[in-house]
């Protein structure tokens, strides 16, 4: 049997390349201009290798009753590894995954295909922030942010237009997650609680201890609803994670949050450029 070689491809918005793990006969590691996208294991699409990644699922896991399908908006599609995660989990789930970059979409359906038949995947190449705003209202169980150019959210994924785009979609009780990226002093990060504080009644955030010290760049998942969160649940779900992640809602995150003010359009910024290092790999 032939080993797995690297593919490199240009894509829409950079190079993409496929790397095999070689501990795992088919799981590939997908970068764009060397920052780490997605990884997927085409025959094990439970196992998340990135804890973001893992961040994200353990908000999947909790959303709607257990094991029940779910009706999920993915912006961002990269390899499609959470769309992969919630067909094997929550079979009979209906999911729309939106990607900017045509190029990579043929890349991963060449290379990375869907199980035959698509399980409940339907990939489109459109802007997500388009996209959703055309979606049917009370459409979503869940929505998915994990959009980036390059390294970087785009500005017009960060205001409070965008916020209230996603509340319109989600179903009473739906819930939005978002992967983002900053460091202290979470400029960035802080101006998108304050963002969709003002649209979302109930929120909170996941992520390492040390990246909420301020001590390194790091990912920060950004969890909203309408509904209650089921934070004791995420709390415990992300402590036992390989690298734990701690969740801070309530008292905490206001003070967290401070005195920042919500995004407006005209005023909206990418996340910042991550520091040399922070995500590249290779």
């Amino acid at each position: 049997m032939n080993e797995p070689i690297p593919v490199t491809r240009a894509v829409d918005h950079g190079t993409a390349k496929l790397m095999p793990d070689l501990d795992r006969p088919r799981a590939w590691l997908l970068t764009v201009d060397g920052a780490p996208q997605s990884y997927v294991d085409l025959d094990d699409p439970g196992h998340l290798e990135f804890e973001y990644a893992r961040r994200l699922a353990h908000v999947l896991d909790g959303t709607g009753g257990p094991g029940a399908p779910l009706d999920a908006l993915h912006l961002g599609g990269g390899a499609l590894t959470l769309p992969r995660y919630l067909a094997a989990t929550r079979p009979g789930s209906r999911q729309q995954v939106i990607e900017a970059d045509g190029g990579l979409l043929e890349l991963v359906a060449e290379r990375l295909p869907l199980p035959p038949g698509g399980a409940g995947i339907t990939v489109r190449r459109a802007d997500a922030r388009a996209a959703l705003e055309a979606a049917p209202q009370a459409s979503a169980d869940v929505i998915v942010a994990d959009v980036f150019g390059g390294s970087r959210v785009p500005a017009h994924l960060t205001s409070v237009a965008y916020a209230r785009a996603a509340a319109r979609v989600l179903r009473p009780g739906g819930v939005y997650a978002a992967n983002l990226a900053d460091s202290a002093p979470f400029t960035f990060l802080r101006s998108q609680l304050a963002t969709f504080r003002a649209v979302f009644a109930h929120l909170c955030l996941i992520a390492e201890p040390a990246v909420l010290r301020g001590r390194r760049f790091g990912n920060a998942v950004l969890v909203a609803s309408q509904g209650e969160l089921p934070v004791g649940v995420l709390a415990r779900r992300t402590a036992a994670d390989a690298f734990p992640a701690r969740v801070e809602h309530g008292a905490a995150l206001d003070r967290f949050t401070g005195d920042a003010v919500p995004v407006r359009d005209e005023d909206a910024v990418p996340s910042p450029e991550p520091p040399g290092g922070a995500f590249s790999v290779g």
